[in-house]
């Protein structure tokens, strides 16, 4: 009966039902009395906002991580946040591989449309490089972080916390254990170390690339002109974001929030304030104090997010890549949309329109209606909608104050995020065949 079921649904449809049943058994993993640190029931809804938010690798919380749960229910975090980092089709296909089992042709899909790559051929050689690249710069992250908290506890914690910080920060979850020394703090105690703010830095920017980029600049190495567009796409588009976003907070902040800082801590300070919302989470800097054009530039940077078939959600840097190279070619009246010595598909762009509206409509639909029931701030309210739809994770500090009908709407949108929102719908109409009738043309005018 199962396998029929299974037959019946599509790729997507199997990935968002993953994802449903990781986050209902994660949420009854964090409800057990040994997953909190005082050995009493979770409440419902904190778990299972914090399972999603753990499992679409977001890093909005209700509780505080390291004075909630214990050592279990970390643990508990950590695997969801190293499965939903990967994608469950990914851990999926390792242990098959592990157990020498054939992969077939079904399976091969499942993993295109995890990964989101462009073709089916080469993706179990994919899978392996994936893992093995994680497993390698989660340990170099883990390793150097090791040893700068060294300085501040014993070997074991040490350990402990270069690990969770590292495997953090490369899946784009912005979880922490920090709360030792500040609740809800994230890593705001080492603002001024480049040591902790650059190791996090890196590993963000490597999980929010992608991997289909991975694998291209593996097999090309340096040879910029080998690359395929997209991977050209995605460099270009993530360095002028770095720049120019560095660049806009240290205008709006170096003499209000950077004010006390020297100049290269506010350098320092402004590049992971640019780093963190594609789609960390984490913060050096108290969110809630920063300008009100930081906080609307931040939401900008959290609704771009990371590149296709990484860590990272947003509707993804190639997607305002492909939409401004569309403008410039409507306003040079030219014929096509080119970019690096290719044309790109019309129905690429076609679908970069749907993504972004789709996106757009949820954020602010969200947005309203928790400013509705709420009465914070719009902007305050907009920076936690944003953060949870593109899984960000970045909050003023108003989430947990918010009611039980708020969080429900923020965990939806975290998941919609993780899985993709236009992917959520479309997961509805993979069975449909709608008839190609063409219908009577009639011009309208736009603009």
């Amino acid at each position: 009966m199962f396998g029929k079921f299974e037959k019946r649904m599509s790729g997507t449809q199997m990935i968002a039902l993953g994802f449903l049943l990781l986050i209902f058994i994660g949420t009854i993993l964090l409800m057990l009395p040994v997953s909190s640190r005082n050995g009493e029931w979770t409440p419902f809804i904190t778990a299972l906002f914090t399972s999603t938010s753990a499992t679409c690798v977001t890093g909005l919380v209700l509780v505080d991580t390291f004075t909630h749960w214990s050592i279990f229910g970390q643990l508990v975090l950590l695997v969801l946040i190293q499965i939903g980092g990967l994608g469950f089709i990914t851990i999926g296909i390792t242990v098959s591989l592990i157990l020498r089992k054939k992969i077939g042709l079904k399976q091969r899909g499942l993993i295109k449309e995890s990964l989101n790559t462009l073709e089916i051929g080469g993706v179990v050689r994919l899978v392996r490089r994936v893992i093995g690249g994680t497993f390698l710069f989660e340990m170099s992250g883990a390793f150097i972080l090791t040893l700068r908290f060294l300085k501040d506890m014993d070997v074991l914690h040490a350990i402990y916390y270069g690990i969770f910080h590292s495997i953090s920060a490369f899946c784009n979850a912005g979880f922490d254990l920090m709360g030792r020394y500040s609740p809800f703090s994230s890593i705001t105690r080492f603002y001024n170390d480049p040591v902790v703010i650059l190791t996090i830095s890196a590993l963000i920017l490597i999980g929010g690339i992608g991997f289909f980029v991975w694998n291209d600049l593996r097999e090309h190495g340096l040879h910029c002109r080998h690359y395929a567009l997209q991977t050209k796409m995605v460099l270009s588009a993530t360095a002028v974001c770095l720049f120019g976003g560095t660049l806009l907070f240290y205008l709006f902040e170096h003499n209000r929030l950077f004010a006390g800082m020297s100049f290269g801590e506010q350098l320092l300070n402004s590049f992971f304030c640019t780093v963190t919302p594609r789609t960390a989470g984490f913060n050096a800097v108290d969110n809630g104090a920063l300008s009100e054009s930081s906080k609307f530039l931040s939401i900008v940077f959290m609704f771009i997010g990371g590149a296709p078939g990484s860590t990272a959600g947003g509707v993804k840097v190639t997607t305002i890549f492909v939409l401004l190279l569309s403008v410039r070619s409507t306003l040079t009246r030219t014929t096509g949309t080119n970019i690096f010595g290719r044309r790109l598909e019309e129905s690429v762009i076609t679908k970069s329109v749907v993504v972004l509206m789709f996106q757009l409509t949820l954020a602010l639909s969200a947005t309203l209606a928790i400013t509705a029931i709420s009465g914070y701030p719009v902007i305050d309210v907009a920076f936690e909608a944003f953060s949870a739809l593109d899984t960000v994770g970045m909050s003023t500090g108003i989430t947990s104050s918010l009611s039980t009908s708020c969080h429900i709407i923020l965990i939806l949108l975290m998941y919609l995020g993780r899985l993709g929102s236009l992917s959520f719908a479309l997961s509805f109409t993979d069975k449909k065949r709608i008839a190609h009738v063409m219908q009577p043309v009639e011009k309208i005018n736009v603009g």
